[in-house]
């Protein structure tokens, strides 16, 4: 439903429109972005002298919360909560991935690697890592052989 702008290049990011331009490549009105930077919804970054810089990440999230509000019907509060949300959830994603990195390290600092668990011969839970088999018990197998009930 929101156009992710998370994976866009540094370039993207940076401010080179005048608030003129930006509106214009929105497709708004100067006043409507103005608003925006009030409320919270799209901030640009200021020059020392106060003046307005867009980027192509700003812009691209000027179009989405102009669709969300006219195709959807989304009010701009509901906008500002979804945008967080996103938000929350990319820095979640970071966080996790950290997390993944630093057990990774820290099985690896151990000599565990990543363990998988397997059954073996005698019923038992035996950890194993990455492309190893369980033991197979040698000696003290039994055979046994079934005999339907009733035949001798």
């Amino acid at each position: 439903m929101v156009a992710r702008i998370s994976g866009m290049s540094g370039d993207d990011r940076t401010p080179v429109y005048v608030i003129s331009v930006a509106a214009e490549l929105a497709g708004m009105h100067a006043q409507t972005l103005r608003q925006y930077d009030r409320i919270g919804l799209v901030t640009p970054l200021r020059t020392r002298g106060g003046g307005r810089r867009y980027s192509a990440a700003d812009v691209t999230r000027l179009r989405e919360v102009q669709r969300l509000s006219q195709e959807e019907g989304v009010s701009l509060a509901a906008i500002q909560r979804i945008f967080d949300l996103e938000h929350q959830v990319e820095a979640l994603r970071e966080r996790v991935a950290e997390l993944d990195d630093e057990l990774d390290a820290a099985h690896e600092q151990l000599g565990q690697g990543r363990r998988f668990f397997a059954v073996g011969s005698q019923g038992d839970i035996v950890a194993l890592r990455h492309g190893q088999r369980p033991r197979q018990q040698t000696g003290g197998q039994a055979l046994v052989v079934w005999q339907p009930y009733g035949r001798a």
